[in-house]
């Protein structure tokens, strides 16, 4: 019997197939959503943030940058999970 839980590969698989549905969304979503996506990507990709934080006036740079560190200890699987819902409630 086959459990409901889902393996890494379809995980990671699932998670490449939202990306890709990304891009494609009927409408572009909002600033908050984008920083949303970004942050949650990468996460999943990179883990908990490694860059230095940007320079004061550099407003976009900032704000994803803050957006990244709120899920730092989120993991890798958690952040693609997220990101799929995320993705899913777009369409």
């Amino acid at each position: 019997m086959r459990s409901n839980r889902i393996t890494p590969m379809e995980l990671k698989e699932n998670f490449e197939k939202a990306v890709s549905d990304s891009k494609l969304l009927p409408s572009k979503p909002d600033n908050e959503v984008l920083l949303q996506l970004y942050s949650l990507y990468k996460q999943a990709t990179d883990g908990d943030i490694n860059v230095a934080p940007p320079g004061m006036f550099e407003f976009v740079a900032k704000a994803k940058y803050d957006a990244w560190t709120k899920l730092k200890g989120v993991s890798t699987d958690d952040a693609m999970q997220q990101y799929i819902a995320l993705v899913d409630s777009l369409k």
